[in-house]
């Protein structure tokens, strides 16, 4: 969240900031909550020194009556602190509920628009495959290669479930290798995180763990949530923590399931693989000093080109327009990868985004580090090393054959020991 005092000192900035981001949050409300809350917070201290006071003077050598007008006195001001406690506790709660609502500040080279049809194309990679024959989508491929299996999933687990088979077992596990030997070789600490986190974690990273717009799975009864994304175990790892200055930045590599319901989500680009309820990601964290956070958002970038141009996936990449950052994020870049089984002659689709968060998760996660003598909140940054449901669909339609073969690319094969995936 945003710092409290900044949306009160700078209200108009936030509100027009709030209007390009397109949410619905009344900053005017959270500003005029702090102002209370603040001025309960005077009154409980001017009371609670009186009480100190009172109780400091009972020590003396007293008469009856003063002894009885101080007590009398101290009840009063015991009674008033109650008030004034369970008044400060209602202000704040609903003055973190409303501060919550409010997006983080945007970059300032941001595309405005309301959803992504405005993003911007800032580059792209690599050249899109012309086929001398109608290619197929990577559900036809799949299921006549036989390594994807929907319909068996479907009456084990529901619809956008799935199966891998054969060797697409091995392209998975070999794509995650083949990204975290690159992670390695970045200087990220390679992580397994939990499956699950507190629903408190969950909701400091900016996720709404409850409600019907929510694309988090709820474990009932537990206060926990299966995650949508190991951004929220890596992000949640120095929860309530102080980080040595000199050890900035921390670079977390890590590899999880993700689980989301995807709710609402339909039409032709969310079949197969695109929208699933499952699937595996190697993800990408950086705990940094706030001046640097804008250096190692283009260096994340970087390192998911890197992924990419190993794979020989065309690709495209994207500046997120104010719409479409979601809550958190400063600002967000987006690779698309060409996916020729997408409408009538292709499309884009997204494989990656990385999104620099500056120090909005770190207030509320309070993740601080030492930094000139004072203690400040860190800068936040994550980035999709490789999201493996995404990639195998770029495979699988980018390298495909006239006779419905996969032909892998070279960067790979020493991860898969095979070079093409044939029938049968």
């Amino acid at each position: 969240m945003l710092d409290f005092k900044f949306i009160k000192e700078n209200l108009e900035a936030v509100k027009q900031n709030i209007k390009i981001r397109n949410v619905k949050a009344d900053a005017e409300l959270a500003a005029g909550l702090y102002t209370q809350r603040n001025t309960l917070q005077q009154q409980l201290d001017d009371q609670r020194r009186a009480r100190n006071e009172n109780a400091g003077k009972m020590k003396a050598k007293l008469s009856t009556e003063e002894r009885e007008a101080l007590i009398a006195e101290g009840k009063a001001l015991k009674e008033k602190i109650s008030s004034l406690e369970e008044e400060y506790r209602e202000v704040q709660t609903r003055l973190l509920q409303e501060a919550d609502k409010i997006p983080n500040m945007t970059h300032p080279e941001v595309p405005e628009g309301r959803d992504d049809t405005a993003n911007r194309e800032i580059k792209r990679w690599g050249e899109v495959p012309h086929f001398d024959f109608k290619p197929k989508d990577h559900l036809e491929l799949g299921q006549a290669l036989d390594i994807l299996d929907f319909e068996g999933a479907q009456q084990v687990s529901g619809q956008k479930f799935y199966y891998l088979k054969k060797q697409a077992v091995i392209l998975e596990l070999a794509l995650v290798r083949y990204a975290l030997d690159i992670l390695q070789s970045r200087g990220f600490t390679p992580l397994i995180t939990p499956d699950i986190a507190r629903e408190e974690i969950v909701q400091g990273l900016g996720f709404n763990p409850r409600g019907e717009e929510s694309n988090i799975y709820t474990l009932e009864q537990t206060g926990t949530c299966l995650i949508g994304t190991a951004e929220i175990t890596l992000g949640g790892y120095y929860a309530g923590s102080i980080l040595e200055a000199d050890a900035l930045p921390v670079k977390l590599g890590g590899l999880s399931h993700c689980f989301r319901r995807e709710a609402g989500a339909a039409g032709q680009y969310s079949k197969g693989l695109y929208r699933v309820h499952q699937f595996t990601k190697l993800e990408m964290f950086i705990f940094c000093l706030p001046e640097d956070s804008q250096k190692y958002h283009d260096y994340m970038l970087e390192v998911e080109e890197q992924i990419y141009r190993g794979l020989e996936i065309p690709y495209r990449v994207v500046d997120v327009c104010t719409g479409d950052l979601g809550n958190q994020a400063y600002r967000k870049f987006d690779i698309e990868a060409w996916m020729p089984g997408r409408g009538e002659n292709g499309e884009w689709g997204e494989i990656t985004s990385t999104s620099n968060c500056t120090d909005y998760q770190a207030r509320r996660l309070q993740i601080r580090t030492k930094h000139e003598g004072k203690n400040i909140f860190v800068h936040m940054l994550n980035g999709t090393a490789i999201a493996v449901s995404r990639t195998l669909i770029a495979l699988l339609e980018n390298f495909q054959t006239k006779e419905g073969e996969i032909t892998l690319p070279r960067g790979l094969r020493d991860y898969t020991g095979f070079d093409r995936i044939k029938a049968g």
